[in-house]
């Protein structure tokens, strides 16, 4: 391990550029779409609304936890960024 790395993960894995764009695709991007697909899919009559809405919900829920898994491996220490 390297020093100052507890978790063994080198610090370059996820940038808090990527953290912070993952974490608005998971918050705000997913749910938005899934909402938008399911309205006016159904709106439209078009075929397979619910799977699709149901698949880019379970897509932001999968990102929304490996991002919060992200934190809590990363430092506790607050960063300057929050």
């Amino acid at each position: 391990m390297a020093a100052g790395n507890e978790s063994g993960a080198p610090s370059w894995l996820l940038p808090d550029r990527a953290y912070d764009v993952l974490k608005w695709v998971g918050l705000i991007v997913c749910p938005a779409v899934a909402t938008f697909v399911l309205t006016v899919g159904q709106t439209w009559g078009m075929p397979h609304v619910s799977e699709v809405a149901a698949t880019v919900t379970a897509v932001g829920t999968l990102v929304g936890a490996l991002v919060g898994v992200s934190q809590l491996r990363g430092p506790s220490g607050g960063g300057a960024d929050e």
